[in-house]
């Protein structure tokens, strides 16, 4: 990991995810984690049902996440980030159970699907930057048997994940092409995030 490099302010990273930290602070950066508890599930289905587009959710996830870690740290900088996956134009939720990961991936297969990670960067308690990074994936045809030894092997890991998949591990046998950037995959669009930060003065230019 690196050592943090110069930065002038206190940077909180209101999520739990440890892809997320550990791609933050491997970078250089010190920051705080302090997970912000929401509703995810009730502000996808009140959008949802509102016909918002699964980039304006994971949009509005991530600010409502930066919203409320910065009403308690309103000197900080605080980094809100989500992700929704799209498939035919829907959003999707994380499966809850092993069948249901099962039958989600059963239909992702073959096919493609979009990843929208989206991160909204709050400062003295109020919004200043929003971005949001989209990658498509293409998933392989594999076998009912291989899906079957898959999920026996990572459901523990990968139910973490919307999608049931974790790239950085074997769900990277789950497919055929990726387009786009490996942050936003894993949750972040890291780059234009840094190049933000550093054009700020917040960390070292």
């Amino acid at each position: 990991m690196a050592a943090p490099s110069r930065q002038s302010r206190h940077i909180v990273l209101a999520s739990a995810s440890e892809t997320r930290a550990e791609m933050l602070r491997a970078a250089g950066l010190d920051i705080t984690v302090m997970a912000a508890r929401v509703d995810e599930e009730a502000v996808r289905q009140s959008m949802t049902s509102e016909g918002a587009k699964p980039r304006d959710i994971a949009d509005a996830l991530a600010e409502v996440k930066a919203r409320k870690i910065a009403s308690r740290c309103p000197d900080a900088v605080v980094i809100g980030c989500d992700q929704v996956l799209e498939f035919a134009g829907q959003a999707w939720s994380k499966a809850e159970t092993a069948d249901a990961a099962r039958a989600q991936l059963q239909t992702l297969r073959g096919q493609i699907h979009l990843l929208h990670s989206a991160v909204v960067l709050y400062d003295a308690g109020k919004p200043v930057w929003r971005h949001i990074g989209e990658v498509r994936l293409t998933m392989r045809m594999f076998s009912d048997a291989f899906l079957d030894d898959y999920l026996a092997r990572n459901w523990d890991a990968a139910r973490h994940s919307v999608g049931t998949y974790r790239i950085e591990e074997e769900g990277i046998r789950l497919f055929s092409g990726i387009e786009g950037d490996l942050f936003t995959v894993l949750g972040l669009p890291l780059l234009p995030l840094l190049t933000y930060l550093s054009d700020r003065g917040f960390t070292a230019a």
